[in-house]
């Protein structure tokens, strides 16, 4: 690693809201060398994010840059980007600084394709032509390893995987040879064998390019895999700093230990999953005090007994299946000719055959794109099958009626993975989890479904007064959580939790799945988990199936399926999960 690339002092931005002024960045200075690759760490709203785009000078109203500068070395001299104009800040950004965004389906425009985008940003900083900035687009899809550069090219981003996607977006950032790159949260909604190709392609291009990159994630196993040095961010400070090893091997703050603890471990069962406030308290005044839990220590108290686990499994196998699924095929038409007749099928979910036992959670595994959540709506009857049978209770739901269908609803519950789009905006979340029961008649009159919802409320910890408040004005992990309060209405015997956890901070994600946890012992229900993190899967787990390509490719204990794996597939799966800060 060379000298030094940026240098930012004392950064300071804020945000005005209708009553008050919050400091999402709140006096931050860092160094980033040339050569480096620097993590920078911390659950939503630490300012991670914000502090790059101030880089970049693209905070937006009503946000500003209050204070601080930003030192850019360009060749021998130092430049202010905060003291920039507008225009000549343009002739940085994207040439000389250069940004991935977490999302690329928001950051392409679904009206043009692919290669047209990565031209116009090299014609927007090189005096090329159209011809010459169309060899250039094929050599980066080369360069970032996409199928068939050519072909692709032609195609619109709806076209393209996520993993393809945020290819197109990383080539379109180094198109100009950046000497510095900040990657925001580029992996957080991949799988675990895409993200795995995602951080190997970065650093890949960071050595051959001699880039410095800013890689901004909230998971520090995905850091330990890819940085030299880390910044641990919280509530807009820097709460700690140093070579990634260190950090990892030996935190000094709280907040990094919890971080650190609350991604579920490899090679142990726990009974809940530690989170932040193990390690410490946050006072009024946003200050904090450690409390004196090792996490060695703590660890060790969670951790499931052999004998535990033995005593579940045998009360487990006395139990009758909830679920019964036999040779179940949901194909969609692929391809039809002229008339219309259909010539070939998508086989999202082909010839499966499984059951559910009353009382456990069953792991549903696999890559975007194997039939994992297909075969979740199929199950529920939102999505009609080709073929094969489901059976609740032993009854064939494929042959209730809609009236009969419906009355069965109250009792088979699916949390969905983005909270913010299955509520509805223009309803406070009271009215929100009062709907189900009011749809299915249950508890009574108004009074007694509003103490019900309140009651609900408190299980999944959240307070009596947010019972007016909307959707918007709560976090991600707290709208998850009014989710699971909604589908908790109806006191349903079967819920499947589709990729609930995904979006989530690991913290907040920890907090989520203790819940859940928590809540099937109190209430009994039976569950799939569906996810593409099998570290998670196995947690929360009793048996585990892996789906590829719409069949079940293995089946069994969760802990013997993730131990002692049988298929390629699934030995690949947890290959793919980094281990660096496990090491």
């Amino acid at each position: 690693m060379g000298s030094m690339l940026v240098a930012i002092d004392q950064l300071e931005v804020t945000f005005r809201a209708e009553h008050e002024t919050i400091k999402a960045v709140n006096g931050v200075s860092l160094d980033i060398k040339k050569g480096e690759i620097l993590g920078v760490v911390g659950e939503s709203g630490s300012g991670k994010s914000v502090t790059a785009l101030a880089l970049m000078q693209l905070i937006q109203s009503p946000g500003t840059i209050s204070g601080g500068k930003i030192l850019y070395t360009s060749g021998q001299d130092a430049v202010n980007l905060l003291a920039l104009s507008p225009g000549d800040m343009r002739a940085y950004r994207g040439n000389d600084i250069a940004m991935i965004f977490q999302e690329p389906m928001t950051s392409l425009n679904p009206l043009h394709t692919c290669g047209s985008q990565v031209m116009e940003a090299i014609r927007l900083h090189k005096r090329v032509s159209s011809a010459e900035a169309r060899q250039q687009t094929i050599a980066l899809f080369q360069k970032v390893k996409l199928p068939d550069p050519e072909q692709l090219l032609q195609r619109y981003p709806h076209e393209l995987s996520g993993g393809q996607k945020q290819r197109v977006m990383i080539a379109m950032a180094i198109s100009c040879n950046p000497r510095l790159l900040i990657a925001d949260e580029p992996t957080t909604a991949l799988d675990v064998t895409v993200q795995q190709a995602i951080l190997q392609l970065l650093r890949e291009l960071q050595q051959q390019m001699d880039m410095s990159v800013i890689f901004i994630t909230h998971d520090l196993g995905v850091v330990a895999e890819i940085a030299d040095r880390v910044i641990v961010m919280y509530k807009g400070n820097i709460v700690e700093q140093g070579p990634v090893k260190e950090v990892l091997l030996a935190p000094q703050h709280p907040y990094t230990k919890g971080l650190l603890a609350c991604r579920p471990p490899l090679d142990k069962r726990l009974y809940r999953l530690p989170v932040t406030r193990d390690f410490m308290e946050v006072d009024e005044q946003g200050r904090i005090q450690e409390k004196p839990a090792a996490v060695k220590a703590l660890v060790d108290s969670l951790v499931v007994t052999a004998a535990a686990q033995a005593a579940r499994e045998q009360v487990l196998a006395a139990n009758p299946p909830l679920l019964e699924v036999h040779n179940l095929c949901t194909w969609f038409p692929a391809k039809r000719s002229f008339l219309g007749k259909v010539q070939s099928w998508v086989k999202a979910v082909n010839n499966v055959s499984f059951n559910v036992i009353t009382g456990e959670t069953l792991g549903l595994v696999g890559e975007s794109g194997c039939g994992k959540s297909t075969l979740g709506r199929t199950l529920l009857r939102l999505i009609p099958p080709t073929s094969g049978t489901v059976l609740y209770k032993g009854q064939d739901l494929a042959d209730l009626s809609p009236t009969a269908m419906r009355h069965i609803r109250k009792e088979l519950q699916l949390i969905f993975q983005d909270p913010y789009s299955s509520l509805n905006p223009r309803l406070t979340i009271g009215s929100a989890i009062a709907e189900p029961m009011q749809v299915h008649g249950l508890n009574g009159n108004e009074r007694q479904r509003r103490e019900k919802v309140l009651e609900l409320l408190e299980k999944v910890n959240l307070r009596p007064e947010h019972y007016h408040r909307y959707p918007h004005e709560f976090s991600g992990g707290q709208r998850q959580r009014i989710v699971i309060a909604r589908a908790l209405a109806v006191a349903p015997s079967f819920i499947i939790c589709d990729e609930s956890v995904a979006a989530l901070d690991v913290s907040i994600q920890a907090q989520v799945l203790n819940l859940l946890m928590q809540l099937r012992e109190e209430m009994g229900f039976t569950c799939i988990f569906i996810s593409h993190d099998l570290s998670v899967v196995r947690f929360m787990s009793d048996r585990m199936m892996v789906m590829s390509k719409g069949e079940i490719v293995e089946m069994g204990p969760a802990d013997q399926v993730y131990n002692h794996p049988q298929s390629a597939y699934t030995q690949k799966l947890i290959a793919a999960i980094p281990k660096g800060m496990y090491v």
